[in-house]
Parts: C-alpha cells; structure tokens; sequence
C-alpha cells in the first residue's frame, strides 16, 4: 500500500494563491500523475525482483487509472508477472473492506489466528518487503 498525500499536499502548497487556468490545471494534474506512475511501477518492478513472484495484483482505486495500467503492464511483461486488476467498476478505496478485515479479524478466537481481544497495536509507517511472510 502506498500514500502520496505528501505529494498531494506540496502540490496544493505550491499553487496555493496562484492564479490558475485550465491549461496549468492540466500541467499539475499531468505532472502528479506521471510522478504517481513512475513511482509505483518501478516499487512494482522492485518488489517482483525481490520477492520472486510472479503475480502482481493491483486493487483500490489507484487500479482505474488508465496510464497505470499501461505501465503495470510493461513491468509485468518485463518481470515475467502475471498482473491482475480488478474491473473499473470494482477500483474503489480499500478503507471500507480494510476495516471489514479487521473486525472479521478481531471477532475471532486468538487460537483461530484472530487478533488478540486488546486494542493496542504497534503501527508501522513503513513495512519493509522483507519483513513480510
């Protein structure tokens, strides 16, 4: 899972004030996107060497977006991945089944892999590849 709202945020900070018409409208959203793109193709490209998988799955609403697709298919062609997306339709956020998980998770005995019935955690910003199973 990725975040780019610090990239959101410098963006909306740098053009706060500006006068803006459609064309440099345009220029900043074409610009976000690329960075986007760029950005999770080459962490695709990287995790798929890494872990040796041959499937990448893209899921959330990230996965409508046309340009990404292209792009995920040229990794995974070049990776020799097998890539899935879901139909446009179903490219939502993840939130709401995020917290479906969870508390399908928390309902079940800890014995049956469920969570442990106290509500701390340890929250991780950053989960390295190789830390997971």
């Amino acid at each position: 899972m990725f975040s780019f709202s610090g990239l959101k945020t410098a963006a909306l900070v740098a053009l706060r004030g500006r006068a803006l018409d459609d064309e440099i409208r345009a220029d900043v959203a074409r610009g976000f996107q690329e960075a986007v793109v760029d950005t999770l193709a080459e962490k695709s490209r990287r995790a798929l060497r890494a872990t040796g998988h041959r499937r990448l799955v893209v899921a959330g609403g990230v996965g409508a977006n046309r340009k990404l697709r292209e792009r995920l298919a040229a990794v995974a062609l070049e990776s020799g991945a097998k890539l899935y997306f879901p139909r446009a339709e179903f490219c939502t956020d993840n939130g709401a089944m995020i917290a479906l998980a969870g508390c399908l998770r928390m309902a079940r005995p800890a014995a049956a892999g469920g969570a442990p019935q106290h509500l701390a955690l340890n929250a991780r910003a950053n989960w390295p590849l190789e830390d997971i199973d």
